[in-house]
């Protein structure tokens, strides 16, 4: 019995001090502790910045009463050099050129800080090896951490980051049929992942068809008729970022049709026939049954697919 007491009393040790050094890890990390490592920078680096240096208590980066919220040190590194003499640069300086009197570091190094918090974020899985960081992007291409608001995060902005660019995708985005991207309605990130992606042009999604479901789900299927060209790849068809033919068409029907089906369509009267039957030198006096209006979908009307028993032709 003295022997489980013992025991017992061992434990109620252990736990209280196992609680003890927690209680100590956690008072550590307080808001008002944080703040104290940040005074060492703000004491010189001020509101009278060129930069708006102490915006960033406006932001996530700032909100000292999340534990997991970063220091200065924390991005910049602990800078003893620049402490002890400030003609020396901090460890680490952000940025994409030079603004002061320090340049800013390459890209990698800047990435690396940044990551050493965001890389635990499932959409940065892909990160390495993307497109933007083979390019040596830096996070701080596209993101501003010390603004109030960065323009990237905000759907109704972030298009003028990415156009800054893309430029071809910013012609396209103007032009007649267009996604609402310039309505600042769906953003780029809506469709693409910019910090890396498994599937192609870095689509949130595996292929191009399984990202324009995402919004557009009453193509999706199952359908009973499927049209190929529907289920291989939306952009055999569609020009995503826009196009001066609604809606959204790479050409106008029926010329668009006619990259694939490219036969006389089983008319008596094919299109390329004169008056007399004859092949070659048409002149518009027996045109083609089937090309009467100019276009395909005033008969094959389900283009996307049907799920009508009759409807093998797309026409129902």
């Amino acid at each position: 019995m003295n022997t489980l007491i013992k025991i017992i009393m061992l434990c109620g040790l252990l736990v209280g001090s196992a609680y003890a050094e927690n209680t100590t890890t956690t008072t550590a990390k307080s808001p008002a502790q944080a703040l104290d490592r940040d005074s060492v920078c703000t004491t010189c680096h001020d509101e009278n910045e060129a930069k708006p240096i102490l915006s960033i208590y406006q932001t996530a980066h700032g909100n000292k009463a999340d534990s997991r919220t970063p220091s200065c040190q924390s991005c910049h590194g602990q800078s003893e050099k620049h402490l002890s003499s400030k003609s020396s640069a901090p460890d680490v300086i952000f940025g994409a050129k030079t603004t002061g009197a320090f340049s800013p570091n390459q890209a990698k190094e800047q990435n690396t800080a940044c990551l050493s918090c965001h890389e635990k974020d499932p959409t940065r899985t892909h990160w390495q090896g993307g497109a933007h960081q083979a390019a040596d992007l830096a996070c701080t291409s596209c993101h501003v951490v010390h603004n109030a608001h960065d323009k990237v995060r905000e759907k109704i902005t972030q298009k003028d980051v990415c156009f800054t660019c893309h430029k071809d995708q910013k012609n396209q985005a103007n032009k007649f049929s267009h996604h609402p991207i310039p309505e600042g309605k769906i953003a780029c990130s809506d469709c693409h992942n910019p910090h890396g992606s498994a599937g192609p042009k870095l689509l949130v999604k595996s292929t191009v068809t399984e990202t324009c479901y995402t919004c557009h789900a009453e193509k999706r299927g199952p359908l009973l008729w499927e049209h190929q060209p529907v289920t291989e790849d939306c952009t055999n068809c569609h020009t995503p970022h826009g196009s001066n033919v609604t809606p959204l068409l790479k050409s106008r029907p029926p010329f668009l049709c006619d990259e694939c089906h490219d036969g006389p369509h089983a008319s008596k009267s094919p299109v390329a026939e004169n008056a007399a039957g004859t092949q070659g030198g048409y002149t518009g006096a027996n045109p083609s049954s089937s090309y009467t209006g100019r276009a395909c979908m005033n008969c094959h009307s389900m283009v996307h697919g049907s799920n009508d028993p009759a409807g093998a032709l797309l026409q129902r």
